[in-house]
């Protein structure tokens, strides 16, 4: 289950048209493949991991930044998606090869040894191009700091949502007089939810899908509706493990509900999204299948996480920019790097078409992000995030993940009961803090993050 969202990327690229690039190892794409052919004075070699719809935007922001920097070529290169990028990027970086530029999620960064096999950003020049802290929600931001110096710079952030057909919901009695989703502001709330929206589906449709067997989107959800209760998971010196079972039990009860209540059926957690378009009335994904929906013409809309313990969070991962370790890093090509990376966090618009909300603040606050739909039903989560801990394990596609999720999916599917799986839960949490780091060595204590 090393890229166990294989499927709604898949799903992605065939609604876009657009094939995967970089099936093994990487591949140009964009009008950057011919960078080097070109006579400007300066080149960043750009290494991301976007393909898809994802892939579509980010070449066509690339393209606009060619077009107003014509003395800067971006050769731009697409790797494979999850561990092999992380992986050549850090025997890039590791062996003096790294590019100028690079993107990660920022869940990761705490792991990729910074200082090491990454470079800090020179705020001023940031600053100089139009970045500042000041125009980034102070949570984000703060995540990419590591020892008081900036390691990534936010792009977005892609959340997970509670995608829901209007029509059905409309037939059910659950839309407001704004055309919106009741309010939901508890357990029982969302389960009396589901119930009415249940008579009102088409029979051989499940109520909700929510990926059941899914290792990440479970660890997910568990992350988010965790975070609603106050949960946490170690102490600020990373030493101890704070995980509350009791908070952890009464979330793995929760999700597998859904399945013990027949509202997700196992045997179609793979397939949410085409039972959404077929008439479902809810799905648990995250904000990148907007294109999909929509392009799909449906009517429907796009909530976070319902806040069913009280306090809202939904689960957030963050696409940032970095600079991977270049022992002679400095001159023209760093200055490029820092030129295109600050060009694109401000200029967002059109990723957010593709469902991310814009790290960058300004962009949400303009008229034409807010005309976009449902991107401004759901840019209130920038503001409730729920994030895994920065520890070197965690993000996406990382160990922490791997171990836990599977944990998570034995209770949501009911082969194991969910005090039980709390329990192996917070077992494997301080297995994990007491692991070194396989890039440096160190374990999350030692590791100096400023959490």
């Amino acid at each position: 289950m090393g890229r166990p969202d294989l499927n709604r990327r898949q799903l992605l690229a065939a609604a876009g048209g657009l094939a995967v690039a970089g099936s093994f190892g990487f591949a140009a794409l964009g009008t950057g493949a011919d960078a080097l052919a070109s006579s400007a004075d300066t080149r960043v070699r750009y290494w991301n991991l976007f393909s898809g719809g994802d892939g579509s935007n980010m070449i066509a922001m690339l393209d606009a930044f060619r077009a107003a920097n014509p003395g800067i070529d971006v050769k731009d290169s697409t790797l494979q998606w999850g561990n092999p990028f992380y992986t050549k990027l850090a025997m890039a970086a590791a062996g003096n090869r790294a590019p100028d530029l690079g993107v990660m999620h920022l869940g990761r960064v705490t792991g990729f040894s910074p200082g090491r096999l990454l470079d800090p950003w020179d705020v001023d020049l940031l600053a100089q191009y139009g970045v500042r802290e000041a125009d980034f929600n102070p949570a984000l931001w703060q995540r990419g700091v590591i020892d008081g110096r900036l390691y990534a710079l936010p792009l977005d952030i892609h959340v997970q949502l509670c995608f829901y057909r209007k029509d059905v919901l409309k037939k059910a009695g659950l839309l407001g007089a704004d055309g919106r989703i009741v309010p939901i502001t508890s357990a029982d709330d969302w389960f009396g939810v589901l119930k009415e929206a249940r008579k009102a589906t088409r029979k051989g449709l499940q109520t909700i899908g929510l990926w059941v067997n899914d290792q990440n989107f479970q660890w997910w959800f568990f992350v988010a509706f965790y975070t609603q209760l106050g949960g946490t998971w170690f102490d600020k010196d990373n030493t101890e493990v704070t995980f509350d079972t009791d908070k952890a039990t009464q979330v793995l009860q929760f999700l597998r509900r859904h399945v013990a209540d027949g509202y997700a059926n196992p045997g179609m957690g793979t397939v949410g999204a085409e039972q959404f378009i077929n008439g479902a009335p809810f799905a648990w994904e995250g904000n990148w299948s907007v294109p999909v929906y929509s392009g799909a013409k449906l009517d429907y809309g796009a909530v976070p996480l319902p806040p069913v313990f009280g306090e809202r969070a939904t689960h957030a991962e963050s696409h940032a920019f970095v600079l991977p370790h270049q022992s002679g890093r400095g001159g023209a090509a760093n200055d490029g790097a820092h030129r295109l990376a600050a060009y694109i966090v401000t200029h967002a618009q059109q990723w957010a078409a593709g469902g991310h909300i814009p790290a960058y603040s300004p962009t949400l606050s303009t008229a034409s992000y807010r005309k976009l739909e449902p991107q401004n039903e759901y840019a209130s989560a920038m503001d409730h995030q729920a994030t895994e801990p920065k520890v070197w394990f965690a993000g996406s596609t990382g160990i922490l993940a791997q171990r836990v999720g599977p944990i998570v999916v034995s209770s949501t599917m009911g082969s194991a009961k969910p005090d039980a799986v709390a329990r192996r839960m917070k077992s494997e949490l301080a297995a994990l803090l007491a692991m070194k780091n396989p890039m440096d060595g160190r374990t999350a204590a030692q590791g100096g993050a400023a959490v």
